[in-house]
């Protein structure tokens, strides 16, 4: 069974940095080029939106709301993915989730449907 894990959320000042982790178990990683794993927020009374995605081929993509703030990354040795945070705005608040796309799937990352796996979510607030 695929399970993931978030953990890291915390309460932060506004300019301030954070490292949230998403333990990966039991996901075909490298088994296609499309595989992903991403991570997605949802603050209150709004949808979900994506946030950042890491590629199987080590290719990323960020939500233009935290390009050059935001970085995706994955730890080999341990399958966790991070997602490290930094100049925290106060619009940055939400539950953050992580997801890992559907085997092969090559619906654009920002999509929900992409994903068939998905975390408990971990709360980042920043104020």
């Amino acid at each position: 069974d695929v399970q993931l894990v978030e953990s890291g959320g915390a309460s932060v000042q506004p300019g301030g940095s954070l490292t949230l982790s998403c333990s990966v178990s039991g996901y075909p990683w490298s088994d296609t080029n499309s595989n992903a794993i991403a991570w997605f927020r949802q603050a209150q009374g709004r949808e979900r939106e994506g946030v950042a995605c890491l590629y199987t081929t080590g290719n990323t993509d960020y939500a233009d709301s935290v390009k050059g703030r935001f970085t995706i990354s994955q730890d080999g040795a341990d399958n966790t993915v991070y997602l490290q945070m930094n100049d925290l705005k106060p619009e940055d608040t939400a539950m953050y989730y992580c997801a890992a796309s559907r085997l092969g799937s090559t619906i654009n990352w920002r999509q929900e449907r992409r994903y068939g796996y998905w975390g408990q979510g971990t709360q980042v607030t920043v104020s």
